[in-house]
């Protein structure tokens, strides 16, 4: 880079970030009355966590006993959610689909505001977060390679700073008005493609290894968990999609939305099916290792807490199978939509409170110690959705902006007819 490119850059970036900081901040009351709700519900989040800290785990209905809960089932479901991005990027650059290369940013940002939440809900479920440095290498003990978390604790870091580089770099340069330069971007979008099944596959790792939990001791956790990745991904941002068409400039091609629908109608099936194979081994093999399906899908021993939520978030995953694969029903925007949300909360209970709290019920000496979440969790819960979907939000308004030549370098107008006609020249070839 010679001198004069490099004095322009410096020159040009801190007014990226004053531009990008104007456009997150100014909207609609539509706009400001979304984020203000947020902004509210994230505060209560806060205060309920201060008071967490301050208290300690007390607060939460966690114990001895069941010493996961609502924190990191919501971790689990954001990872899957973050892995779930990838059904747009594999379209787009793997198999060249222009419909999809026109919205795979939307992913991409997906993919890093679920992430941070992960990471929040792993941070909130430290009873001690300020002794987070323990883990970092050179200054704690990390215990690489032969812990399961140190390897949680690296894809997910590195599956976001891959998202983070790929996301910032075709927005900066579109809001420099130039053509992004594949070298600068493709490896890394390829490699966040077997990242992002790493993600999830090390995170069912990490419940698989423990042998303690006979619950979570099976072969296909890391499929199952893939599977529901690629239900709520495609759900959520289907979802985004009709809503980015409605209410920024930013062209939605219909063809994006009909192809996540048709990866959504192979893969609602399939997790389906590892749920209805999980209930067989269970209920048909019978042993005291099932101990745990039995109180999650029946009850056991009186103690009946969880079998409402797994059968509630089976019956919201049939439901929305058969509207996604009914053209009498799926043809009605709003029925579809209702379908997904329905799959979404259907596959969220399913890897929260139908897989995490099992997991410790009955204990290792097979006492039942029922759980549910305190006010707090709920509260704190809330928050850390409501800052993500603050993040979601403002990165979205920002990329779409840059993307759209909305929000544009005073200098790249001139350059903005150029790119254009050669983007048109290339579809053309």
């Amino acid at each position: 880079m010679s001198r004069d490119n490099k004095t322009a850059h410096h020159l040009t970036y801190p007014r990226f970030l004053l531009s990008a900081f104007w456009r997150a901040s100014e909207g609609s009351w539509v706009f400001y009355t979304w984020m203000t709700a947020l902004t509210a519900i994230a505060l209560v989040g806060a205060h309920a966590w201060a008071l967490q800290l301050a208290n300690g785990m007390a607060v939460t209905a966690m114990t001895d006993h069941v010493s996961w809960g609502l924190y990191i089932a919501n971790f689990t479901f954001l990872v899957g959610l973050a892995a779930g991005g990838v059904m747009m990027v594999v379209p787009a650059y793997l198999y060249d689909d222009h419909d999809m290369h026109d919205v795979v940013i939307i992913g991409e940002l997906l993919a890093v505001a679920a992430l941070v939440m992960a990471l929040l809900f792993v941070v909130v479920d430290l009873g001690r977060p300020d002794r987070f440095w323990h883990m970092l290498p050179g200054i704690g003990r990390f215990h690489w390679p032969i812990s399961m978390l140190s390897w949680d604790v690296i894809v997910l870091n590195g599956y976001l700073l891959l998202n983070l580089h790929v996301c910032g770099y075709l927005i900066y340069t579109r809001y420099l008005g130039k053509k992004p330069d594949p070298r600068w971007y493709r490896p890394f979008v390829f490699l966040s493609i077997a990242w992002a099944f790493s993600i999830h596959t090390v995170t069912a790792f990490l419940y698989a290894g423990l042998g303690g939990r006979p619950f979570w001791n099976s072969a296909l956790l890391a499929p199952r968990f893939l599977a529901s990745a690629f239900v709520t991904g495609p759900a959520f941002i289907v979802l985004v999609l009709q809503i980015v068409r409605r209410t920024t400039r930013f062209t939605v091609p219909e063809g994006a939305i009909q192809r996540l629908l048709s990866i959504l109608r192979v893969t609602v099936l399939v997790n389906l099916f590892m749920v209805a194979s999980e209930i067989f081994t269970i209920f048909y093999s019978g042993g005291a290792h099932a101990a745990a399906g039995r109180y999650l899908f029946l009850g056991l021993h009186g103690h009946a807490e969880l079998v409402p939520w797994i059968w509630t978030a089976i019956s919201f995953n049939v439901l929305a199978a058969i509207v996604i694969h009914t053209p009498a029903l799926y043809r009605d925007r709003r029925v579809l939509n209702a379908a997904l949300i329905l799959t979404f909360v259907g596959v969220w209970i399913e890897k929260g409170m139908g897989l995490i709290v099992p997991g410790f019920v009955p204990s290792t000496l097979h006492e039942i110690v029922p759980y549910a979440p305190s006010k707090a969790e709920w509260q704190v819960c809330a928050g850390v959705w409501a800052f993500g979907l603050m993040i979601f939000t403002v990165i979205m308004k920002v990329g779409l902006q840059a993307m759209t030549g909305e929000m544009r370098a005073p200098s790249a107008e001139s350059d903005a007819h150029t790119i254009n006609n050669d983007d048109h020249a290339e579809e053309a070839r």
